[in-house]
């Protein structure tokens, strides 16, 4: 280990999380990973719940210390993980999320388009292997859903996956919102192998019954919240905007690193390793430091929407189950047009309608079994008598409209 200063890490939800090994502690202390204590987990989430300031870097730490208590747990029922697969699991879940881009999820299609961040840690996974030597080999292996032992793969990505365990623990914990809260322990200590697959022991049926309700409960009420879907959408516009110009060849300050993303399409087959590096270098920091500057910038749209969103002045924003009559969104578009003297293209920068969706259960992707009496595998579904957990396998769509609350003089 390349220094013994640091061993432990203390964190909030689960005390001292220990470095298992020299390579766990030299990934941790490579920069590609220090970013992450610059990105932030929730996006712009804590334009709701002012506590949600926590990074990716404190998620993929505790992500993993939930991965050394599932080997530890598997490991005591028998299941054979040697120690080349444990160190596999525990770099794949401590690497799983470090393709993310500034603030998360908000921004993932707007710096580097058609990317999604899975396939950007993968990059940064097989860069790091071979700086190491090969040592992620197996870990790349476990990532990609390519191992022999499937269940491996589903402790990283699955519906019962380590991933999620921590973010709905930790998030619940950062924004206040107690329905999130789950039992990662009692979850952990129920799981088994079974043919090769995570399987859930028999008496762990109201564990993942709370699991599924508390992710359903998260993502309505917090990860799709109304205001920061709206603040995500004026981030997004924001940069969108800012690339309109560029490209119109008006100038946009901002960070050079910044200003390369804006200025250059890159594609999954773009990602060279000068690329990749760049991409190492960008965080929430670049974006915040534009957004600060482009307030004060002479197109109007762009200023506009910055300020709305450092002063938190949104757009209003409606939901429905069904999708809102055209008329109705051109009526406020023209409305919008005629009170800022704003062509059509810029008036839709702030009049606009989509859709959102959530499936807290995706069994069509990946069940999760019960183990009953004699071997027997069931879906949970079909074993719960919760009456509420068929309806959470169900896809669920929202439409929404956002449009200003008043004339831009009057709040900006």
């Amino acid at each position: 280990m390349a220094s013994k200063k640091l061993t432990r890490f203390n964190d909030p939800i689960y005390g001292f999380i220990g470095i298992p090994s020299p390579l766990i502690f030299d990934l941790i202390a490579h920069p590609y990973f220090q970013r992450l204590r610059r990105i932030s987990q929730m996006g712009l989430s804590y334009l709701v719940y002012p506590g949600a300031h926590h990074t990716r870097f404190q998620h993929a730490l505790g992500s993993m210390h939930l991965m050394q208590r599932a080997v530890q747990m598997l490991r005591f029922k028998g299941v054979a993980i040697d120690k080349k697969e444990e160190e596999g699991l525990l770099v794949a879940i401590l690497l799983h999320d470090i393709g993310h881009g500034p603030f998360s999820h908000a921004m993932e299609h707007s710096i580097v388009e058609g990317v999604q961040h899975e396939a950007i840690s993968l990059f940064f996974m097989e860069r790091l292997n071979h700086k190491f030597n090969g040592s992620l080999t197996t870990a790349i292996a476990i990532f990609k859903g390519t191992h022999p032992k499937n269940f491996l793969n589903q402790l990283v990505s699955g519906q019962l996956d380590m991933d999620r365990m921590d973010y709905l623990k930790r998030d619940s914990f950062y924004t206040g919102v107690s329905e999130g809260n789950i039992n990662a322990e009692r979850l952990i200590a129920m799981l088994n192998v079974v043919d090769g697959n995570l399987v859930v022991e028999e008496k762990g049926i109201y564990s993942v019954e709370k699991f599924l309700m508390a992710r359903r409960f998260m993502y309505w009420q917090v990860y799709l919240h109304k205001t920061s879907l709206v603040a995500e959408q004026l981030l997004i516009r924001s940069l969108k905007r800012a690339k309109e110009l560029l490209d119109r060849g008006k100038e946009v300050s901002c960070s050079d690193t910044l200003h390369f993303f804006l200025t250059t399409k890159i594609t999954a087959s773009d990602f060279s390793e000068t690329v990749l590096h760049r991409f190492s270098l960008l965080d929430d920091v670049d974006i915040l430091g534009a957004l600060k500057q482009w307030r004060q910038h002479p197109d109007r749209v762009l200023s506009h929407l910055c300020a709305m969103l450092l002063d938190r002045k949104l757009l209003h924003i409606k939901l429905k189950n069904k999708p809102f009559d055209p008329n109705k969104v051109k009526t406020r578009l023209e409305q919008l047009k005629q009170e800022e003297s704003f062509t059509e293209e810029e008036a839709a920068y702030f009049v606009f309608s989509d859709t959102i969706a959530n499936t807290a259960y995706n069994s069509g992707k990946q069940q999760i079994y019960i183990r009953k009496d004699k071997g027997r595998l069931v879906d949970i579904i079909k074993v719960s008598d919760h009456f509420n957990l068929e309806a959470l396998s169900k896809k669920v769509t929202k439409h929404y409209l956002c449009y200003p609350k008043e004339r831009f003089s009057d709040t900006l």
